[in-house]
């Protein structure tokens, strides 16, 4: 699988959640839920996934452009509510 971000966004992702996508992929290699982003018309299909990232619940948003690519869009630590649900808290 090759992932790929926009190397501005995750420089903003940093800034704003403390999360480097060079860390995300670890992230899909363990246990996830994952469900379709469907809030808003994004012009693409966007997937929000759930799991864990050092111990820590995050959640990230991605899209595959590709059948073995995943682009990461966020990634941010899940509220304690997407904690529970993780079965965590």
């Amino acid at each position: 699988m090759e992932y790929k971000w926009d190397e501005t966004k995750n420089e903003a992702n940093i800034r704003k959640h403390k999360i480097d996508f060079s860390d995300v992929p670890a992230v899909f290699k363990g246990a996830m839920l994952i469900d379709y982003a469907d809030r808003f018309d994004y012009g693409e299909d966007r997937w929000i996934g759930m799991g864990l990232l050092y111990g820590i619940v995050v959640v990230v948003v991605f899209t595959e452009p590709g059948e073995d690519t995943l682009r990461i869009i966020s990634a941010r630590k899940g509220v304690a509510t997407e904690a529970e649900s993780f079965g965590y808290g």
